[in-house]
């Protein structure tokens, strides 16, 4: 499956927005709730919380969950799931529960959708199903 829209360049600065912010030192998190809004280049992640996990060095990111109500979009494209969690060295998001994602006129549900930001590719699993919109994408 392409995901063309979805291609990023995950070494761009992450900003986070939210209405609450609370840190913790112990473990290298921080909690976002609220209205939460990640951007990255074109792309936007939006929920009501997202956990940043960060790296060893106490100030990369390593890895954001995002929770309830998820919406993430770059370009032309858009999923929508229960919950992500973006994995930005690798790139890779993976999105589960009640996922839908539409390009265009073209819409593809299922349970989990990973992405590839990278190279803007992706799967979709558990009982995927499609609406394809001829002349569409």
């Amino acid at each position: 499956m392409a995901f063309g829209g979805l291609t990023q360049d995950t070494s761009l600065p992450v900003e986070v927005e939210a209405d609450t912010l609370s840190v913790n030192n112990a473990d290298g998190t921080a909690v976002f709730s609220g209205n939460v809004l990640v951007g990255q280049g074109d792309m936007r992640l939006a929920a009501a919380k997202v956990t940043v996990e960060y790296g060893a060095d106490g100030q990369s990111i390593q890895r954001l969950h995002a929770t309830g109500g998820v919406t993430f979009a770059n370009l032309t494209d858009a999923a929508e799931a229960r919950e992500a969690l973006y994995t930005i060295d690798s790139g890779v998001i993976v999105m589960t529960g009640d996922v839908l994602l539409t390009q265009g006129a073209s819409a593809l549900a299922g349970q989990k959708l990973t992405i590839q930001l990278k190279d803007g590719t992706g799967v979709m699993e558990g009982r995927v199903s499609t609406t394809f919109v001829p002349g569409g994408n």
